[in-house]
């Protein structure tokens, strides 16, 4: 496996669409708007970029696609995901998916493949082994699944001689499901990377939103969070009071903390100076008190950011 960045840079708000960056994030962004973007985080060394067919219906992967091709494949690290409800009624609908994906990213082989999410686990997870024989998946992970159906996959794949490489969860100061649930321990202990989504809560738990300067409101994150800022004031205080003594902003308070917690965040990058400021973020080290500290706070929080998408 190629060794991994601290920290991997999330995609979903690439292109347009159902599921896309306009509908959900309230931007509208192109390959060569995200150039710079792109660029510059080749040269910072994170080099990991987090996609799904489902991400605008495949304008992400395209776009990602795109800016792909301007670098050699071996210095990329790529992943995507297969999503159940997309799979056609074919003798393989998964090998259509990836072939889908391949062509949209233009390469011959990802390097993290994942079931998006656990509907019908056992028949999507047999699915794989042919990928990884045939070299087209290096790795496999399974995105939004609880500890139970996490075993059950790697049960599945054992039978073959692989094994689950990653899992992806949604995991936050605000959602510590994976923790409490014992995933993240199980991870740990099995040598299985943890990928943390929504570590800053689409943009919730950046410090640049708050309850006089919303998120957009039309966006489907700015619908779920807008209400909740009152209730985060004490929070997003504390962690700027934090990023203060260290020369670091809320938002890197929050992504050096799901570091800290042996997570491997993925944030979502549109801009340059996101970039530098995931670079900034994963060079901060906080002490068990101050990581202690924070979650004290924000277990007092009373918001729910679980997903629609969500199950346990």
């Amino acid at each position: 496996m190629k060794k991994t960045p601290l920290i991997a840079l999330g995609t979903w708000s690439w292109g347009a669409g159902a599921g896309g960056g306009d509908q959900v994030f309230g931007n509208d962004l192109t390959a060569e708007n995200l150039k710079p973007v792109f660029d510059l985080a080749i040269q910072s060394g994170l080099n990991l970029f987090d996609t799904a067919l489902v991400y605008g219906m495949g304008s992400s992967e395209k776009i990602l696609g795109v800016l792909v091709k301007q670098y050699a494949r071996e210095d990329l690290i790529l992943s995507t995901k297969f999503t159940p409800q997309l799979a056609p009624k074919t003798a393989n609908p998964m090998e259509e998916i990836l072939n889908q994906s391949l062509a949209n990213l233009q390469t011959d082989y990802i390097d993290f493949y994942w079931i998006h999410n656990p509907t019908d686990a056992p028949q999507w997870v047999s699915g794989l082994i042919p990928l990884l024989k045939s070299g087209k998946v290096k790795n496999v992970g399974v995105s939004n699944h609880n500890l139970k159906q996490i075993k059950e996959a790697n049960a599945i794949l054992a039978k073959y001689g692989f094994k689950i490489s990653a899992v992806q969860n949604h995991y936050s100061l605000l959602y510590r499901y994976s923790e409490e649930a014992g995933i993240i321990d199980f991870c740990k202990e099995n040598n299985i990377i943890f990928f943390s989504y929504m570590v800053l809560e689409q943009g919730a738990l950046s410090g640049k939103y708050n309850a006089l300067n919303p998120l957009p409101e039309s966006s489907g994150r700015g619908k779920s969070y807008n209400p909740m800022f009152s209730q985060l004031e004490v929070l997003i205080e504390a962690l700027k009071k934090m990023g203060d003594g260290k020369n670091a902003t809320v938002a890197q308070i929050a992504i050096a903390w799901a570091i800290a917690k042996n997570t491997l965040p993925i944030i979502g990058v549109t801009q340059v100076k996101q970039v530098e400021e995931a670079v900034n973020a994963s060079k901060i080290i906080l002490t068990s008190q101050e990581i202690s500290d924070i979650e004290v706070l924000a277990a007092k929080v009373d918001v729910d950011t679980r997903g629609w998408w969500e199950k346990r």
